[in-house]
């Protein structure tokens, strides 16, 4: 089949399944470039880390090595690999996707390389987490950690549901929960308790609530629950699968902000922006959003004794690199590296033929997705605060220390 009738095929799929807009009229912002307020967490500028390496092993990188393994919750910003295993839509699977990847081959990261959590177990002197989907052996092969990340997942259930399989957040803390107790049957539970409660656990889900069900309107959303309302809604179902994964030991978790979607390629096309204004009605969904995730985070450090959670405002971060592109070595903020259409967010990327020679200067690699340099900046950020003080009340390499 030739790659002409492949993406007619798929942008007919594409046309019935992607969201329509909360309203007809475009309400968009300013420019792309605009920051958020000056505050005294913006640093001076540090020219970021490389955004990966080659033939070292990734265990090499390391920096720091306090935690025994690494535990992955989310959607396709963490996805290693477990919608290769799936019948869905999302999938990245298939080349241009992993091109600049340590094996230069798809694993199934929606990037051309590594995602941020790959950057943070280099960081935490980690082998790169595997895909839960993926394992095939013992127990023993999880002791270091596991990516239950899904594609296309949500905190709601059905969010997504229109791409196919997916595995939701709750979904993939029942399959923690299973793992945990695998570990004790195997190890004991004095030793599998010691484990997961000098883990890191790190959760990024949220945004295909928004992309897949509050603005696509589904089951009447809209009229039910205001943005507002919604997000409280999203924050109280976060807030009790925290609490489940608290109440089986896991004491040190990184709850990840959203992004500023309404700046993505996908909604710059779809909203007809003319010189790469974000979409202001998504971004301010976005903002409330993580003020409320703040708030509950905080208020789990307040209730769980012996919890260390840490909120990462990664809307924060992204802007303060739109804002500072040229200084992080980006010329290219508003079309995507790989896809079709205006900013290249009309169809996804779905073919080698689709994508820029070079990703290095973009920001965004597909419809929805950063580059890897973006992601390597954002682990960062996590860790230590490189660029920007972007996670509350401290970041990941402090808390390790307290």
């Amino acid at each position: 089949m030739s790659i002409k009738i492949f993406v007619l095929v798929f942008s007919a799929l594409i046309i019935f399944t992607r969201p329509k807009l909360i309203t007809d009229h475009h309400h968009l912002s300013a420019r792309i470039a605009p920051s958020p307020s000056k505050s005294s967490s913006i640093k001076p500028f540090i020219p970021p880390s490389p955004p990966h390496t080659t033939a070292r092993s990734p265990a090499a990188e390391s920096s720091y090595s306090p935690v025994p393994a690494l535990f992955v919750f989310g959607d396709s910003s963490v996805d290693c690999g477990t919608n290769n295993f799936l019948g869905t839509l999302a999938r990245a699977d298939r080349l241009p996707y992993g091109r600049d990847f340590d094996t230069h081959q798809p694993t199934g990261r929606f990037s051309n390389g590594r995602i941020p959590v790959d950057f943070l177990a280099n960081r935490l002197g980690l082998p790169f987490v595997p895909s839960y989907l993926s394992q095939s052996g013992t127990v023993e092969d999880m002791f270091q950690g596991v990516n239950y990340a899904s594609a296309g997942a949500g905190i709601i259930l059905s969010s997504g549901s229109e791409l196919g399989q997916r595995v939701s957040f709750a979904m993939q803390v029942e399959q923690f929960v299973d793992t945990f107790q695998q570990m004790i049957l195997t190890i004991g539970e004095e030793a599998s308790n010691r484990l997961v409660s000098n883990s890191v656990f790190y959760i990024s889900i949220g945004v295909n609530d928004y992309i897949h069900f509050y603005i696509r309107n589904i089951s009447n959303v809209q009229n039910v629950y205001s943005p507002w309302l919604f997000n409280q809604f999203l924050a109280s179902n976060m807030r009790q699968e925290l609490k489940t994964l608290y109440n089986v030991k896991v004491r040190r978790m990184v709850v990840m902000g959203l992004p500023p979607i309404g700046c993505a390629p996908y909604y710059l096309w779809k909203y007809k922006s003319q010189n790469g204004e974000c979409a202001e009605d998504v971004n301010s969904m976005i903002v409330e959003s993580n003020f409320v995730m703040r708030y509950t985070v905080d208020q789990l450090n307040r209730e769980l004794p012996g919890a260390s959670v840490i909120y990462c405002d990664v809307f924060q971060s992204a802007m303060d690199i739109l804002k500072n592109h040229q200084l992080y070595g980006f010329n290219e903020t508003t079309e995507a590296c790989c896809g079709l259409g205006r900013y290249k967010g009309w169809l996804p990327c779905i073919s080698p033929e689709m994508a820029c020679p070079d990703a290095t200067g973009h920001l965004w690699w597909d419809q929805f997705h950063p580059t890897d340099a973006v992601n390597a900046i954002l682990a960062d950020n996590v860790w230590n605060g490189r660029h920007v003080d972007m996670c509350y009340p401290t970041n990941l390499e402090t808390m390790l220390h307290t």
